[in-house]
């Protein structure tokens, strides 16, 4: 009898030992297969990427051609506007793919996800890269169309504010992420619009923060909007401060520590 009970308390441990295993893998659930998936899934939203590959185009020509500057010929105001454009391009699609995280809330995804071992912090990691494809594609297609705009840069500075515009973009990421959980999913872009463009109108995308108001530009430097513009901008005027690094990091941690909390709470009601 003892014996009996030494092989069903070996069976039980072991039993534990599987269900431990099973409910902590690695990366807490972060995988490639699951981000190609994701992937995917942000790609086949046709409506988004060709929105996001016209709207920034659009307002480079309006805010870059039509320029009192360009029209001088002052190829720096020209290229100043472009990456503005790319960058506001990147946040909004970096925003709208990590909000369409409300449409799988409404079908119920989020909650089927309590079935899962999946972490708040690889959830939101594959939802924020994700999402920033979308804002490579906005970067990507403003720069071109720049160039052919007449906007001439060497490849370090080429390089150098795509990757500052894209890598800082995970702001957005993190902020439509954030959206998404926090209002229903028939309201998220009515309230994430008009967020953006408040924040890239005190930010500086749309105008200098050096034509702003005392009092405002005081304000515009503690907007998310201001230290992406700030980055992504520095290689063409050498304007790199610690400040504009610091604020990115600390909204991009505003913003997916928010969304972190929101999706453990959204996956635990009954």
């Amino acid at each position: 009898m003892a014996r009996t009970d030494v092989h069903a308390d070996a069976g039980d441990r072991a039993d534990v030992a599987l269900d431990t295993a099973r409910r902590a893998p690695a990366f807490g659930g972060f995988n490639l297969t699951a981000l190609f998936l994701e992937l995917r899934r942000v790609l086949r939203n046709r409506r988004t990427v060709i929105f996001i590959l016209i709207f920034p185009s659009v307002f480079f020509y309006l805010f870059g051609m039509n320029n009192p500057g360009a029209r001088r010929g002052d190829v720096v105001v020209l290229a100043y506007v472009m990456v503005s454009m790319a960058v506001y391009g990147a946040m909004v699609g970096t925003t709208s793919g990590g909000a369409a995280v409300a449409v799988e809330r409404s079908l119920g995804w989020s909650r089927q996800l309590r079935l899962t071992p999946l972490t708040p912090v690889a959830y939101v990691s594959m939802k924020v890269l994700s999402a920033m494809t979308l804002g490579l594609i906005a970067i990507l297609s403003t720069f071109t169309i720049g160039a052919l705009a007449g906007v001439s840069l060497t490849p370090q500075q080429w390089l150098l504010c795509g990757l500052a515009a894209w890598g800082s973009s995970c702001v957005f990421a993190a902020f439509g992420l954030f959206m998404g959980f926090l209002v229903p999913s028939e309201n998220v872009m009515q309230f994430a619009g008009p967020a953006m463009a408040i924040m890239a109108l005190f930010g500086g995308i749309f105008i200098p923060v050096d034509s702003l108001p005392a009092g405002v530009r005081t304000i515009a430097m503690f907007t998310p909007m201001y230290g992406i513009g700030q980055l992504a901008r520095a290689p063409l005027n050498g304007e790199f401060t610690v400040g504009a690094v610091v604020s990115v990091v600390v909204w991009a941690l505003v913003f997916g520590s928010g969304a972190m909390l929101l999706f453990r709470r959204d996956t635990q009601r009954v």
